[in-house]
C-alpha cells in the first residue's frame, strides 16, 4: 500500500478554510492594530534621541503620567473589590430589583463618555447633590485628581463584574457544602475555596479596569478640571499637542504609554498564568 502524504494524513476538520480564515484574522489584526500602532512609532521617530527625551520627561508630562496611572490603578483596584461583591449579590441572592441592578451595571459601556462625565461634574461638584454634602467634611471631588478616580472607577466597574459573574454562576456549590461539612469556617471556604477559583477572572477583569482607564478620556475631562500638574491626564497632553500640530511630540507621549501600558499588562498576565500554574501543581 503507498504511503500516505502527510496532506492526505492530516486530519479533516468538520468546517474547512482554516487558511482563508488565518490570513483574513492576521490581516484584520495588521489593518486595525499593527499598522496604527507602527505609525504612532514612526512618527515619534522624526524627533531626535533629545528631542524624544524632552517631549516625554516635561514637567507637565511626568505629572501626567502619574495622575493618569495611579489614578487608573486605584481605579481598577476598587472596582476589584466591590466588583466581585455586586456580582456575588447578583449571582447568590434573589431579590426585587436585581435585573434592573443587574442592567444597570452595563450602563457605563452605553452611556457616552462625554454624558458620564457631565453627569459626574453635576452631581460631585461643591454645589452638586453629592458634592455639597461632601464638601460640609472638607472633601472636594470635582476638578481635583480624586474626580479623576471617581470617573474612572465609573467607567472600570462592568469589566470586573462581567468578568467574575459567569464564574461565580458555574461555580460548584457543592465544594462550599463539603468544606462546610468539614468544619471550615464561612471566612475560611470563602477564603481557601471560593476565591482561589474566582481570583484568574478577577485579576482579569482587573486588568480590563485597568487598561480601560489608562486610555480614558470623555468621562474625565469635565470633572478633573484640567489644571496643569495637578489634575491633567496624560490622554489630554496628548489632545493638546495635537491641536498645537506638534504631531511628533504628541506620538512621542504616546510610545510612551503603550510601552508603559504593555509593560504592566504583560506582568499582571505573567502573575494570571503563574497563580493558574501554581493551583495546577497543587490540584496535582
Amino acid at each position: 500500500m503507498a504511503a500516505l502524504s502527510p496532506a492526505s494524513a492530516r486530519t479533516p476538520r468538520v468546517l474547512p478554510g482554516f487558511g482563508l480564515a488565518l490570513g483574513i484574522t492576521l490581516s484584520y489584526l495588521a489593518l486595525i492594530v499593527l499598522i496604527p500602532l507602527s505609525a504612532t512609532f514612526l512618527k515619534a521617530a522624526g524627533l531626535s534621541w533629545d528631542g524624544f527625551v524632552n517631549a516625554v520627561t516635561a514637567p507637565r508630562v511626568l505629572a501626567s503620567y502619574r495622575l493618569t496611572f495611579g489614578a487608573a490603578l486605584i481605579a481598577a483596584l476598587i472596582n476589584a473589590v466591590f466588583g466581585l461583591i455586586v456580582a456575588w449579590v447578583l449571582v447568590r441572592y434573589r431579590f426585587a430589583g436585581r435585573r434592573f441592578v443587574d442592567a444597570l451595571v452595563d450602563l457605563p459601556f452605553a452611556l457616552p463618555t462625554a454624558v458620564a462625565g457631565i453627569a459626574l461634574t453635576a452631581l460631585y461638584s461643591t454645589n452638586g447633590w453629592i458634592g455639597q454634602w461632601l464638601a460640609g467634611f472638607g472633601i472636594k471631588v470635582a476638578f481635583t485628581p480624586l474626580g479623576v478616580i471617581v470617573a474612572l472607577t465609573f467607567i472600570g466597574l462592568p469589566f470586573v463584574v462581567r468578568t467574575v459573574q459567569p464564574v461565580l454562576e458555574e461555580f460548584d456549590r457543592g465544594v462550599e457544602e463539603a468544606a462546610a461539612v468539614l468544619g471550615a469556617s464561612r471566612w475560611q471556604t470563602f477564603t481557601r475555596v471560593i476565591l482561589p477559583a474566582l481570583l484568574p477572572a478577577l485579576v482579569t477583569g482587573f486588568t480590563m479596569a485597568f487598561a480601560r482607564a489608562v486610555g480614558e478620556y470623555g468621562s474625565v475631562i469635565f470633572i478633573a478640571g484640567n489644571i496643569p500638574l495637578v489634575s491633567e491626564i496624560t490622554p489630554l497632553i496628548i489632545i493638546t499637542k495635537l491641536e498645537q500640530y506638534d504631531y511628533a511630540g504628541a506620538t512621542a507621549v504616546a510610545c510612551v504609554m503603550l510601552v508603559i501600558s504593555f509593560v504592566l499588562l504583560l506582568a499582571i498576565n505573567g502573575l494570571q498564568a503563574w497563580n493558574a500554574r501554581r493551583r495546577s501543581a497543587a490540584a496535582a
